[in-house]
């Protein structure tokens, strides 16, 4: 992938995120409010900041990121069951070359009744780190069609994982950048990824 343009801008971006992130993995009386904060805090880090997916002249005037009301039923905990051959693959990025990903494991998880699997993957590179996107059935519908991201590590973007479990919460899901303005590169979800049904929480398009 290519430099950024501004580097220091670019670490406090990241730096930022990573700190609402670490909120959002403490305790909390009323997850509902964390949430809202969240949302609140994210949405002014988009208005303001240099390294926001926002085009700089509708900033001031953006409404805010669409979002499904809260429902702490989308939040649950998943297992991670480790692949022993990991496979690596190539996602062309457009203006940004090539993203090389290796295929980590599998998240089993249960949510609304239903049981599920995502694949989690590896973000090579230097330092790499954690990425876990996916589609459902909401996708191109209520929701982004290229699909939404629960976890990306790189850029701060951790709800909560460890050896064997990691946190779900779907009320967390966001767009890429590219869902914003094209001028942004993004990996989209691997087809393996689409769940069968709506995931009716998290980020919606406006």
């Amino acid at each position: 992938m290519s430099s950024p343009a501004n580097p220091f801008t670019l670490a406090n971006w990241r730096r930022t995120v990573a700190s609402h992130y670490a909120r959002l993995r403490a305790p909390a009386e009323d997850r509902r409010v964390q949430c809202d904060a969240f949302r609140h805090a994210r949405d002014e880090l988009f208005r303001s900041h240099p390294e926001s997916p926002i085009a700089q002249d509708r900033r001031s005037a953006w409404p805010g990121a669409a979002w499904y009301a809260y429902d702490a039923s989308w939040r649950v905990v998943g297992t991670i069951e480790p692949i022993g051959t990991r496979a690596t693959f190539e996602i062309a990025l457009a203006a940004d070359g090539v993203l090389r990903c290796t295929r980590m494991g599998l998240v089993r998880f249960a949510v609304k009744g239903k049981g599920a699997s995502l694949a989690v993957y590896w973000l090579e590179g230097y330092g790499g780190g954690l990425w876990l996107p996916f589609a459902d059935a909401t996708s191109g519908a209520g929701t982004y069609g290229g699909g939404r991201y629960l976890y990306d590590t790189i850029k701060g973007a951790d709800l909560g994982v460890g050896e064997r479990e990691i946190v779900l919460d779907f009320n967390y899901a966001y767009n890429p950048s590219c869902a914003y303005d094209e001028r942004w590169s993004c990996p989209l979800s691997p087809a393996e990824n689409r769940l069968p049904f709506p995931i009716e929480a998290g980020e919606r398009i406006a």
